[in-house]
């Protein structure tokens, strides 16, 4: 300890200022290391006057919020206390080279076993805002999430003026019943599975429901101050729509890029997305209290979804109220907001279009020009056909559902697909021939074929790194038309263009937003209509892309991207952590 005192009293005080600046300076463009414990344990939780034992994160529903600034190392030690195999998925993490930290079970891991644990690390580059965590095994997700709340750097403000406050409001389903047995119950009919009970606002149901007015989430703000609500849709099924009794809301980013500000009074947030927006509470005291209210977009005919109405109470602070008062004024008035009709295609239409990434110098959006690799992907649903001497309830009685991408209903292999690829025994654990397009074309959004029928695989699509991509990515009418959002793992990717009814290969693409195109991780594929995105294959590995309703994942509605090393060593997939779990 003495020389090194001595050392220092050396060093001119100029220097040793200097020299723990350059430190300083060099900590905060690196950032540091964020350590989490997360225990996946069962706990007992009541909700609509019925009490069921969930697989919960640390013991809480939803769970524990992480946080870290952009440039920051995460460090997730995951030990699975409970029952089931669980895997956790950092959704819209970019995982650059760090593939086995991205979570989906039999894609890039094994999934972790009873009384096993696996440690998450990855580095969180060049992202800042709201993305969140959830389980990637099964139905699992619907108990197990939370927010994830990315800071910019250390000095860097938001492109926006900063809120008094930030606040993160996550929705999601709530089911009675056991979720795992509602799913394996659907698969064994080849039905559809029963839909939840209710929706539910960071985790709680509210007042519209029976036995639920204890249960409200309350959001308590002060007059004429501006506050963050981090919106996270982590429903298992559903769309919504968002929208708090006369407030208007500033939307600023989506899936943790930033946006032109609009402002509306009404959103849409699908199932993987977040939206971040700024709420600015009246001026004065306003002697009422609001709804925040959340109900389902659905184009389903026939089907069956949650019609039911989620909300939490917008409430004010009383100025001069003494510290012992309660906290919610029944005596005042509660005002509803108008949302739009449960299948309002046109209102989804209008919102999406608005928006546009900053493109700005410190914030461009780097859409690529030019394409090396095009690709067009039908999606939607279809049937397999019942087993031999067994009635189904799928569509007909002698057919199940099902789900696909260009015909190919995507079937989980039973080893990981990341550590096959990486140790070179691909050979009967999938095939790298997915096709570009689909093999038998007809007219996608018109009558339907008189064969529904799907095939079954485990294809992966095959790109070199450093591959600019541009992909469509085509709704179907069979079975009729549904809006799905797709989640694409690994990377974010510039939705260029989108419209109605078939995408027209020769006139759609001179309309394409090449210049401040929104850009996301998570995006909706228009009921009866088309989405065409693009992004830069710049992250080696193998990358799941799936519907995000879970219930089409579950049929078959999902495929994965393999993405080759580039010959530079930074351009190659690091090699697996010593504690990747086994199948």
């Amino acid at each position: 300890m003495a020389m090194a005192i001595s050392a220092a009293s050396a060093f001119p005080c100029s220097l040793l200022m200097a020299a723990l600046m350059l430190l300083a300076s060099i900590v905060e463009v690196q950032g540091i290391t964020r350590y989490y414990e997360f225990n996946v344990t069962m706990a007992n939780v009541t909700r609509l006057c019925s009490t069921k034992s969930i697989v919960t994160v640390n013991g809480q529903f939803p769970g524990p919020t992480l946080v870290a600034r952009e440039g920051d190392r995460v460090v997730v030690r995951v030990t699975n206390h409970a029952q089931h195999n669980i895997s956790l998925h950092w959704h819209g993490i970019r995982q650059l080279r760090t593939g086995w930290a991205d979570g989906p079970a039999y894609i890039t891991q094994c999934p972790i076993q009873t009384g096993q644990s696996y440690v998450y690390n990855y580095t969180i580059t060049g992202q800042r805002g709201t993305l969140w965590w959830h389980a990637h095994i099964s139905w699992l997700r619907a108990t197990v999430y939370g927010p994830i709340v990315i800071l910019p750097k250390l000095g860097v403000p938001y492109p926006f003026p900063a809120p008094y406050k930030e606040v993160p409001v996550i929705f999601g389903e709530w089911w009675k019943a056991d979720t795992e047995v509602v799913i394996q119950q659907a698969l064994q009919t080849g039905g559809g599975p029963n839909v939840s009970d209710a929706h539910t606002i960071n985790g709680l149901p509210g007042p519209l429901y029976n036995c639920s007015a204890k249960d409200t989430y309350k959001l308590k703000v002060r007059p004429g101050k501006t506050y963050m609500l981090r919106l996270i849709n982590a429903a298992l099924n559903d769309e919504l729509f968002f929208s708090i009794a006369n407030h208007s809301l500033t939307v600023v980013e989506v899936d943790a890029v930033y946006v032109k500000p609009f402002t509306v009074d009404t959103l849409l947030i699908a199932p993987g997305q977040t939206t971040n927006v700024l709420l600015t509470a009246k001026p004065f005291y306003p002697a009422a209290n609001y709804y925040m209210s959340a109900v389902t977009y659905s184009t389903t005919r026939p089907g069956t979804f949650d019609n039911t109405t989620v909300a939490g109470i917008l409430e004010y602070e009383f100025p001069d109220a003494p510290a012992s008062a309660p906290s919610f004024n029944k005596a005042l008035p509660l005002y509803k907001p108008t949302l739009p009709a449960l299948n309002d295609t046109n209102f989804v239409g209008n919102f999406t279009a608005k928006l546009r990434s900053l493109a700005t110098k410190q914030y461009p959006a780097a859409v690529p020009k030019t394409v090396d690799k095009r690709f067009f992907f039908t999606v939607g649903l279809g049937t397999h056909p019942c087993p031999a001497n067994t009635t189904c309830q799928g569509p007909t009685n002698t057919t199940q559902f099902a789900a696909s991408m260009n015909n190919v209903s995507f079937v989980l292999p039973t080893k990981a697909l990341l550590h096959s690829h990486f140790a070179g025994l691909s050979s009967g654990v999938y095939e790298p021939d997915f096709p570009v397009a689909p093999l038998v074309p007809f007219n996608y959004t018109g009558t339907p074929p008189n064969n529904t029928n799907v095939a079954n695989g485990t294809k992966l699509m095959v790109i070199p790194y450093g591959a600019s991509v541009e992909l469509v990515m085509q709704g179907t009418s069979i079975l009729g038309i549904e809006s799905h959002p797709l989640h694409l793992h690994g990377f974010n990717f510039f939705v260029v263009g989108q419209g109605y009814g078939n995408y027209d290969p020769v006139n759609d693409p001179a309309k394409f937003n090449l210049v401040d195109p929104v850009e996301r991780n998570t995006v909706g594929v228009p009921a009866g209509g088309w989405v065409a995105i693009r992004f830069l294959a710049d992250n080696p590995g193998v990358w799941f892309m799936h519907c995000h309703l879970e219930v089409h994942t579950t049929w078959g509605l999902r495929m994965a991207w393999l993405v080759l090393d580039g010959s530079l060593p930074h351009q190659k997939l690091l090699p697996p952590p010593s504690d990747l779990p086994k199948c």
